[in-house]
């Protein structure tokens, strides 16, 4: 029996804890997310809306979705409690062993990807390049090969940040795991400019030398090599280096760890499916895939600022409960951790949704710059608005299902939001190119993070029961923190409406009406929600 008197003290520090590693996040998190951004909007600025530009966003990311198709971000979720177990039980050394064990495989696993990436060249080519008019499909084709080919290798690179990042977070790391991704975005940028200044902006597949795909191929991947020996120099000063080793097998801690990465490959790889159709579909709109990637960019960015920052915080915490078979315990941390994140959703929300015309109109740089992109953009930006906040929902209670060594969950939320998203995602095919077809597709993000969700949702209430899943108060805070930003996002919209005003003073605005609603977001939670939510252990 816990003594509640010895436990309140305990509780409390956990939750600031958590608070104060969910700002971590956030803070770090900010800027890889403003340093992606970035470079979507270079890319967009420089090549402009042209099928060059749709082969080579599309290519270049593609190391990335097989990678988190294989286990991506779901092997820290897997990897932290396994890691956490074993420093509990046996120290640093016992937590290496299974690290190396499980690294080995999983690194294997990425090569294999990466070989057979290259080997299917051709045919993943071909589905970038069908939307292209028949006078550059050919070159497109081929150029998108060359870039796959470079590219490839990228996917064990990822391998290696994952582990990293997985080996920090479970000692309480949380700023170099964030912050890496930021370096690897610079890099990317500088040889994009590189190769722009080299041979010129805007080019097309006709004009465009294959020399300048080979440059951006090595370029991209010798910025992913620089965030993976970020990574594993953090590991390092955790304590947690090791070289990766065979020997999964012989273990039984580190065969459940990978068997259970092999049973989350469906929880990975729905989304990257998801990724892969939006990318290919949007390939039929001339600057499509910028669009839908852009907006995707701003997604991820949101939502790893909000919800998802707290629940990487989170897990440790959900892990140690979960181990402890302490169900009363768990419980509390699941519904501080649920009001933290949609607390941390709710103001990109509403800031974005009533905003969303005039950040494209902001974002919209260069070559992209033209009427209609700007309108595709703003409408995709308010849709992505909803779908950062159900996302994040989303990954939250997936991570507080696999602290419970449950993938079953997880994977049955995963393939309900594939089933929604491809759906709605093709059935966009029958929008006009030139009208709502690229917006379309991220009501396809949306419906699908929206379904997976509410199931990860419900597999939880089920998982808490007795306890409760979460509290009025908690309720009551969120609201009153929402309805308070209102008079502000009024104001601002009612300004824009009556300056017509400048770009320049057009970003004053948004900064200033995004600052004063958050602020009074912020007092709400700090001065009413903070002292009424504190649960007793």
């Amino acid at each position: 029996m816990v003594d509640p008197a010895a436990a309140a003290p305990v509780e409390n520090s956990n939750r600031e804890a958590t608070a104060r590693n969910s700002v971590t996040v956030v803070v770090w998190t900010l800027v890889s997310r403003i340093a992606g951004l970035v470079r979507v909007l270079v890319i967009g600025a420089l090549m402009g809306p042209t099928y060059f530009a749709n082969i080579f966003q599309a290519g270049y990311v593609l190391p990335n979705t097989i990678h988190s198709t294989i286990a991506g971000p779901i092997l820290a979720m897997v990897l932290i409690p396994t890691i956490v177990r074993s420093l509990d039980s046996g120290g640093t050394e016992l937590a290496k062993a299974k690290l190396a064990r499980i690294g080995g495989r999983i690194l294997g696993v990425g090569a294999t990807g990466a070989l057979l990436l290259m080997l299917l060249s051709p045919v993943v080519a071909w589905s970038f390049t069908a939307g292209v008019p028949e006078p550059l499909r050919h070159r497109a084709w081929v150029m998108t090969i060359i870039l796959i080919l470079f590219v490839a290798p990228q996917v064990v690179f990822y391998g290696v940040c994952a582990l990293g990042v997985a080996a920090q977070q479970s000692q309480g790391r949380f700023a170099l795991p964030a912050a890496a991704p930021a370096i690897e975005n610079v890099a990317t940028i500088i040889t994009v400019l590189a190769v722009i200044w080299a041979y010129g902006p805007g080019l097309e597949v006709d004009t465009a030398p294959y020399g300048m795909m080979i440059m951006l191929g090595v370029g991209t991947t010798l910025a992913v090599v620089v965030h993976a020996a970020l990574q594993m120099y953090g590991t390092y000063k955790c304590g947690l280096f090791v070289l990766p080793c065979r020997g999964w097998k012989d273990d039984p801690e580190s065969r459940d760890a990978v068997r259970r990465v092999y049973r989350s490959i469906p929880v990975a790889g729905c989304p990257s499916v998801t990724n892969y159709v939006l990318t290919a579909v949007s390939s039929t709109v001339p600057g499509g895939v910028l669009v839908v990637q852009l907006s995707y960019q701003v997604f991820w960015a949101l939502s790893f600022l909000g919800a998802r920052a707290v629940s990487m915080a989170a897990l440790p915490r959900l892990a140690t409960a979960a181990a402890a078979k302490d169900p009363h315990r768990f419980a509390v941390a699941w519904r501080q951790g649920l009001f933290y994140a949609v607390i941390a959703s709710l103001p990109s929300l509403c800031l974005l949704a009533a905003f969303a015309s005039p950040t494209a109109d902001l974002l919209a740089n260069g070559e992209l710059r033209e009427a209609n992109l700007i309108s595709e953009l703003a409408a995709c930006l308010a849709v992505a608005a909803f779908a950062q906040m159900a996302g994040g929902i989303h990954d939250f209670g997936r991570q507080a299902l696999y602290s419970q060594l449950d993938d079953k969950g997880p994977r049955i939320a995963s393939f309900v939001g594939l089933g929604v998203g491809v759906v709605v995602a093709f059935s966009t095919l029958l929008l006009p190119a030139d009208g709502s077809r690229l917006a379309g597709l991220v009501v396809c993000v949306l419906a699908g993070e929206l379904a997976s969700a509410i199931t990860v949702l419900a597999r939880m209430r089920q998982s808490l029961r007795p306890e409760a899943f979460t509290t009025r108060v908690h309720l009551v805070v969120i609201a009153l923190a929402t309805v308070s930003m209102f008079p502000v996002i009024i104001a601002g919209r009612w300004l824009l409406h009556l300056l017509n005003p400048n770009r320049l003073t057009e970003l004053g605005v948004l900064l200033g009406c995004g600052a004063l609603s958050l602020g009074a977001f912020l007092l709400v939670v700090r001065y009413i929600g903070l002292k009424v939510t504190a649960e007793p252990t």
